[in-house]
């Protein structure tokens, strides 16, 4: 007697991949205020997105910019019901998947905080996008390179960044009060450095982005 093997999802050739999930709540650097309060600390909120083309099912990505926690939750809707924190900061994206390809798309990550009773002023989301990237191998001209980032705040109240750089893993202050959104250094080759970037604003508050580490070739 003879048996058929058992395996995993297998890719079809004829199925199209699924398109990228265009996001739609909650918005992109907004404050959100919609929600179902549970207690003083939580609420749930209702993410949206448009549906991807080829897609039938998703995964979405909650993560607090505060503790680097994610959730996450898999579904078959572009609409997804979410318990979080309230009075905190959040990144979101969403990866469209099909049972008939085992291709992805990944969406564009977007920020949020999400509010609570008694804020008057909200801390800036923490720095992102920052350059060189994580792990990233650099290339220095005449032991000069640029460090960059992005900063971002519901309040629009950014007052200035401080830099921290060392090629210790606790790095050290760099340069204080930097106004712009990127930063000329010097360098040594065959190094390794680490880096982050704390956000300041006009209220007092401030936010710490991730620890990127780099290296110089």
């Amino acid at each position: 007697m003879a048996f058929s093997g058992c395996g995993g999802k297998k890719n079809n050739p004829t199925a199209a991949s699924p398109s990228v999930a265009t996001l739609l709540f909650p918005e992109q650097n907004s404050l959100c205020i919609t929600g179902t309060v549970i207690s003083g600390n939580q609420n749930s909120v209702v993410f949206n997105w448009k549906a991807a083309d080829n897609a039938d099912s998703y995964d979405i990505s909650v993560k607090n910019l505060l503790t680097g926690i994610s959730i996450s939750q898999s579904i078959n809707q572009p609409q997804a019901t979410v318990v979080l924190s309230r009075n905190t900061p959040y990144s979101w994206f969403v990866t469209a998947k099909s049972s008939k390809n085992t291709a992805t798309s990944k969406s564009d990550t977007w920020k949020f905080y999400n509010s609570g009773a008694g804020v008057t002023s909200y801390a800036p989301f923490p720095a992102d996008k920052l350059l060189p990237s994580q792990s990233q191998d650099v290339n220095a001209s005449a032991g000069k390179i640029t460090l960059s980032w992005i900063g971002s705040d519901t309040d629009n109240d950014i007052i200035g960044y401080d830099v921290y750089l060392s090629t210790s893993s606790t790095p050290t202050l760099y340069q204080k009060n930097v106004v712009t959104n990127s930063l000329d250094i010097s360098v040594t080759s065959a190094t390794k450095y680490y880096w982050k970037v704390i956000t300041h604003d006009a209220a007092g508050n401030s936010s710490e982005s991730d620890l990127i580490t780099f290296s110089v070739n």
